[in-house]
């Protein structure tokens, strides 16, 4: 898995995909945060600018880049306050392609990796169920074999690009007997009959990151749309977490950088008492710790991130890394608006935004609860 990459290549890659995303992004970010939802013709943009999936192998039309590569862009977005396009995107590049290139075949990396990379299909990951969300075994969607076919049954809820997503990579038990260990993944194409989406899913934050609950009636698919072997999806997915919850790290990590930025500045303009802001010692001394919690993270992320690269990184790292970074995220942003005093709680500075968008993260890809469990565990071994 290793790729090498210099810091000046990846310093001139982020410069790229700044300008990008500041050309292609900010200027319609507002209508698309009142809208609730990015139009799809933005995927085929990112694609068309190189934006999407970039570590995916070049035989499969992406640049063969380190993972490091696809992590700048989620950390770009986050720091400009790009939190749902983030979210989005991260799901896109940085979990779903990378379970198809490293579990999928050769006909079906074909199949859907360079309409990733295009922009042609937007993919999602359909794990969480209304009665089972951090806890993946508790899985109840199922799919049975018909001859050459299986016939999906159940629903996902709270899926990212659920409404935008042309491929769904679904968890479901094909051998309801086993439990966890009966559970398989499949490529599943949305346009399928017997596949629905419900209407988006209306959040408190991240509003550009559009959100669904799935359905799945008689859902017929070919037998190659299993991903990896039978039964095993479980597997698969307790070894693509890590992964997952570095992508989320980066985006905790980035987005308080973000929201500091935005606080300094504010706080070295605002007059409060015939003096500036910035002069209070209180001031001084939460941007002070601020800037410490970020910088002890960050740390703690790009040693992962070189671990991932070189295939080393454990689950159990990854969990501390993610608890870490995600509650570090919502204490700091939270400190950073409250100097901002009353404008913090209005949408007319981007602080409130950074805020809305961060608490979501000590849920998704598993719960700050459930990290601390796995970290236990590691610990204690059991």
């Amino acid at each position: 898995m290793e790729h090498s990459m210099n810091n000046e290549d990846l310093t001139l890659f982020r410069d790229m995909a700044r300008r990008a995303f500041e050309q292609e992004v900010a200027p319609h970010f507002e209508e698309w945060e009142e809208q609730h939802m990015v139009p799809r013709e933005l995927w085929n943009t990112l694609g068309a600018a190189g934006l999407l999936c970039p570590d995916v192998d070049e035989a499969y039309g992406g640049a063969g880049t380190s993972p490091h590569v696809t992590l700048a862009l989620i950390e770009e977005l986050s720091a400009m306050g790009f939190g749902g396009i983030a979210t989005g995107t991260g799901i896109h590049s940085n979990i779903v392609a990378p379970y198809i290139s490293r579990h999928g075949t050769e006909a079906q990396k074909q199949q859907w990796l360079p309409k990733m990379v295009s922009g042609e299909a937007v993919g999602a990951l359909a794990m969480t169920e209304p009665g089972a969300g951090s806890d993946v075994q508790g899985i109840r969607t199922t799919a049975v074999r018909d001859g050459d076919e299986w016939v999906i049954n159940g629903s996902k809820i709270f899926i990212t690009n659920g409404i935008h997503a042309d491929l769904v990579i679904v968890a479901a038990l094909t051998d309801p007997g086993k439990g966890a260990k009966g559970t398989s993944l499949f490529l599943v194409d949305a346009s399928l009959p017997g596949f629905e989406k419900s209407k988006k899913i209306e959040k408190i934050g991240q509003h550009t990151s559009d959100t669904a609950q799935l359905f799945f009636q008689d859902l017929r698919v070919p037998a190659d749309a299993l991903l990896g072997d039978e039964n095993k999806g479980f597997v698969i997915m307790m070894e693509e977490l890590p992964r997952e919850r570095l992508g989320i790290a980066a985006q905790a990590i980035s987005a308080a950088e973000g929201a500091l930025a935005h606080t300094i500045e504010y706080v070295k303009e605002r007059k409060a008492f015939g003096q500036s802001v910035s002069s209070f010692q209180n001031t001084r001394f939460k941007l002070a710790d601020v800037r410490t919690e970020i910088a002890l993270n960050r740390a703690l992320y790009e040693q992962c991130a070189d671990e991932y690269s070189r295939g080393e990184l454990t689950a159990d790292k990854a969990a501390m890394l993610k608890l870490a970074a995600c509650e570090m995220q919502c204490k700091t942003i939270d400190d950073c608006l409250q100097l901002f005093g009353g404008y913090g709680y209005t949408t007319e500075y981007p602080i409130s935004r950074y805020y809305t968008d961060a608490r979501i993260q000590r849920i998704y890809g598993g719960t700050s609860e459930i990290m601390r469990e796995l970290v236990a565990r590691s610990i204690l071994g059991r």
